[in-house]
């Protein structure tokens, strides 16, 4: 599906492979953009005789390794907003609770999903209510670099984020400054996330809040190519309004809530008319378990790009 790579990395070379075994044909679908490919994994294979055919169904191909693409010529991570909501759109019942919307088969996925993406990121509102670990319960399945969005650093020590950073890779963004008014608490805070295990950087925006496309650049130069976010209301309002999000995976139940003050799944001020509404364009909706998931991408992000 991808251009043989001619570079050595974290195995030999393909095209090496491909000419050591005689194999007279290769058929790509893919061209790869990596600049170290690019190109030179077909022109090797050419010049040693090898009939090489590009392009063979390219469209399909690239939407098969969509956070490659991303992550290759963007150099930030792939972003995927996930939430599960009930039939009338609320992810919580107007008390909070929010245990569980979705059937067990969707709530299986999702565990699936974080092995899928190399992050997975969370505000601090729901770690201050949820008190989540973010890892992944199936055996056997890789658990995800944990980001959790803290502008204040407010995190609890006592959280089982915190006491399981050691085990889990964890990485806090905060937006605070290490000069003026309050530099020796964040200081301190620093030192003891530090302590147990905890990784802060600090990237803020005007506002005093986490600046997410800093984030991301942050997260890209670490090597996360990929992140499953997990917010609430307000991190997903962010998000959207930031322009970081590559693909929305929405898990519809058939219940409803009902109730004015029961959540939705994005906060924040939203749009002011309905003509500036965030479009999308549906890839998939299928059924899981009793449950629906709808994948969607923005209009102006092409799914392999």
């Amino acid at each position: 599906t991808l251009e043989p790579c001619c570079h050595y990395g974290k195995t030999p070379p393909c095209t090496e492979a491909i000419l050591e075994q005689k194999i007279a044909r290769v058929v790509i679908g893919s061209r790869d953009p990596n600049p170290l490919v690019a190109g030179k994994g077909a022109a090797i294979l050419r010049a040693a005789g090898v009939r090489v055919e590009e392009d063979f169904m390219r469209e399909e191909c690239d939407a098969l390794n969509p956070v490659f693409f991303h992550y290759i010529t963007k150099k930030t991570p792939y972003v995927v907003m996930k939430y599960a909501m009930t039939a009338d759109g609320k992810i919580a019942a107007r008390t909070g609770d929010s245990k569980w919307i979705t059937g067990e088969s969707a709530r299986k996925k999702v565990q699936e999903l974080r092995h899928q993406y190399m992050g997975i990121m969370a505000g601090i509102g729901t770690v201050l209510a949820d008190d989540p670990m973010l890892n992944v319960r199936i055996p056997g399945l890789k658990s995800p670099v944990r980001i959790i969005c803290d502008s204040g650093l407010r995190i609890p020590m006592d959280s089982q984020i915190v006491k399981t950073a050691k085990a889990y890779r964890t990485i806090v963004a905060y937006a605070g400054e290490h000069s003026g008014e309050g530099c020796k608490e964040t200081e301190k805070k620093e030192e003891q996330l530090h302590a147990a295990g905890v990784e802060t950087v600090s990237v803020p925006d005007a506002d005093g809040r986490v600046d997410l496309r800093k984030l991301m650049e942050y997260l890209g130069k670490q090597g996360i190519d990929s992140v499953l976010l997990e917010g609430g209301a307000a991190l997903n309002g962010s998000a959207l309004q930031a322009g970081i999000v590559s693909c929305v995976q929405t898990y519809i139940a058939p219940k409803i809530f009902g109730g004015q003050e029961a959540k939705s799944p994005v906060g924040g001020s939203g749009v002011k008319l309905a003509c500036e509404a965030y479009g999308f364009e549906i890839k998939e909706i299928r059924r899981i378990g009793e449950d629906i998931l709808i994948r969607s991408v923005p209009k102006k992000i092409q799914e392999g790009v």
